[in-house]
């Protein structure tokens, strides 16, 4: 689904050019799941970024399905993105002002759903993450779990064909981070769509069915089967 070949992006700074990423070679199947891991700073969120098409490579080609987004206009980048590829990041970034249903909404209705449709299919998410009795709150009034639910909803509303994730767990305590990757273990499954998280943790890393490693700028696969792997019935008090 996902073909990236000789990916590299460099920066400007302190005056000399910062190699971030060093020719990334990376094929991502049809709702395969995985993690990365590494240091800090060694260029994961940079890499999200990137297949994301937030930024832009400094070389190299990423394929959706054969089509190569790097070619793409700003303009059919962001509608790409809108259809294709659902964001969650470690800090929900909702919009404070809107409630938990119209958050999820958003997406849709940028796409010019007719809202009922839209309000009803936020609805139906918010209810498959647990939240069926939260949706006319707004953010100040949800737990950070409810937060990384609502985020998580909104993500995957477009029926995405990828879903980034950067440190989803990161601000949340054990118990309630537990339950939300068990969500997306879930959320993957219902919708076949592919993930790459993002996680500081070992732990979390190596329950993942493909584990990649990020080192000087490249990605290197992680040999062996996942421990103690996710699954089972998703947590719903987080």
């Amino acid at each position: 689904m996902i073909q990236v070949s000789g990916l590299t992006k460099r920066f400007a700074h302190g005056g000399r050019m910062l190699d971030v990423l060093r020719g990334i070679d990376l094929t991502i199947g049809h709702g395969e799941m995985m993690s990365v891991v590494g240091r800090s700073g060694v260029g994961k969120s940079t890499l999200l970024h990137v297949l994301g098409t937030i930024d832009r490579p400094t070389s190299g080609r990423i394929l959706f399905d054969g089509r190569d987004v790097t070619r793409m206009s700003p303009a059919q980048l962001a509608e790409f993105r809108n259809r294709s590829i659902g964001f969650v990041f470690q800090f929900h970034h909702l919009l404070p002002e809107f409630t938990a249903l119209e958050n999820v909404m958003m997406p849709l209705l940028i796409r010019r759903v007719r809202p009922s449709r839209a309000e009803e299919k936020a609805q139906a998410l918010l209810e498959e993450v647990g939240l069926k009795e939260r949706v006319t709150h707004r953010p100040g009034e949800l737990s950070g779990g409810e937060q990384q639910r609502v985020a998580l909803a909104r993500a995957v509303v477009m029926e995405p064909k990828l879903l980034l994730a950067d440190e989803p767990t990161g601000n949340l305590d054990t118990t309630t981070g537990e339950s939300i990757i068990e969500l997306f273990v879930k959320l993957n499954r219902a919708f076949d769509m592919a993930m790459m998280i993002v996680t500081h943790s070992p732990e979390l890393a190596e329950r993942l069915p493909r584990r990649l490693r990020m080192v000087d700028g490249k990605l290197e696969e992680v040999a062996g089967k996942p421990k103690n792997p996710l699954g089972g019935p998703v947590a719903e008090d987080a």
